[in-house]
């Protein structure tokens, strides 16, 4: 593969992030969060390199469960939006996948249906989220359908937070009393927490927890990067200078001549662009690593290059290393230089064959995975 653009996934960092998780919810299990690709991540390398440590996954569709069944994932996993049509229930016992039910059409799915065996059922409330989930009104029949059916195991009952990541709103602390007040009286598993929620809500992580996004050492709320919570970046976004050009002062760079040399200077070009998924949007300024030392991008991104000003790095040349994000360079950094959602630019990375991934292992994973053989 001859362009030098690498996603590289950390996997002594994600072991990490996980017992941190586990620290600050020691008495919940974990349903982690690999929808979208594992959050820009590899659904497959993050799935199987968590399997030891999680006790399931969540998905967003079927098509993404069978991929981590075909890829040997024995864990729980949840589909997080249910089925989207009857066609897809036999799939549930044919791969044992748990659906998340959260609107009376799928309900009728399930009960108008004769299975030979249970069908593992997470149902959801809405609290306040106003997205999926039945009313806290309609919640009790739904319930009493649930239980009066003989195929419908309810293993949980869930809702989602609206506002989570904004610590001091107090839409959350109302979205757990409504739900509490709902759920109350029934001897079921229990699911709130996201993200956020784990950070914020030490008292309610009930059950089961969902991490996402911390999960891959980034961070849910938008004023901190995942270092400032014990985290780690699993993602580290790579490539190389593949040209280094001397410009003279009045010198401009790139499509619009959006920057020009104050003086005589030399500035590299780096393969990738957003092509691949890094944001057009980034502005002159905006940090990059270039052999692991700050420089600034200048001029617009293009397509499948972009430049960076090299007067810091006199001896850089073609082939030298540059990252992007990742370790050294939060993405939470990237993600404010360009008004962009952090979880956008995670999702967004576009490997479509032509970015080499590849997986590193801290010594620490190395020398637990010795300790097991």
């Amino acid at each position: 593969m001859s362009r030098p653009i690498t996603l590289e996934l950390d996997l002594g960092a994600l072991n990490h992030n996980v017992k941190q998780i586990r620290k600050l919810a020691p008495r919940s299990k974990i349903l982690a969060m690999v929808k979208a690709n594992a959050y820009g991540h590899g659904l497959v390398p993050i799935a199987r390199a968590l399997a030891n440590s999680v006790e399931g996954f969540g998905v967003s569709c079927s098509e993404e469960a069978i991929y981590l069944r075909r890829a040997g994932i024995k864990q729980r996993i949840v589909l997080m939006e249910g089925c989207f049509s009857i066609s897809e229930l036999p799939s549930l016992h044919s791969y044992q996948l748990d659906i998340v039910l959260h609107n009376s059409r799928q309900l009728r799915f399930l009960t108008q249906q004769s299975f030979a065996k249970p069908v593992n059922v997470w149902i959801k409330i809405n609290t306040g989220m106003n997205r999926l989930g039945f009313s806290y009104q309609d919640f009790p029949d739904v319930w009493q359908q649930c239980q009066a059916c003989p195929w419908i195991n309810v293993m949980c009952v869930m809702t989602h937070f609206a506002s989570a990541h904004k610590p001091t709103e107090a839409t959350t602390l109302r979205q757990i009393k409504q739900f509490e007040q709902t759920v109350k009286h029934l001897a079921v598993e229990k699911s709130l927490a996201n993200s956020a929620a784990i950070l914020t809500q030490p008292n309610y992580l009930a059950d089961w927890i969902r991490p996402g996004l911390i999960l891959y050492g980034v961070s849910p709320f938008s004023n901190t990067c995942g270092v400032q919570h014990g985290l780690r970046p699993v993602m580290n976004l790579k490539s190389e200078i593949v040209s280094v050009n001397q410009l003279q002062p009045g010198d401009s760079v790139g499509y619009g001549e959006l920057w020009s040399a104050p003086d005589s200077r030399r500035i590299g070009v780096v393969a990738i662009g957003y092509g691949d998924g890094y944001p057009h949007r980034a502005k002159n300024g905006t940090p990059v690593l270039v052999n692991e030392k700050l420089v600034e991008l200048i001029g617009q991104v293009s397509m499948d290059m972009l430049t960076v000003d090299l007067h810091s790095q006199p001896d850089a040349k073609p082939g030298d290393p540059v990252k992007l994000w990742g370790s050294g360079l939060p993405v939470e950094q990237l993600a404010i230089r360009t008004s962009m959602f952090r979880y956008e630019l995670l999702c967004g990375i576009n490997r479509g064959g032509l970015i080499r991934m590849h997986t590193k292992e801290s010594n620490d994973a190395k020398n637990d995975a010795k300790k097991n053989d």
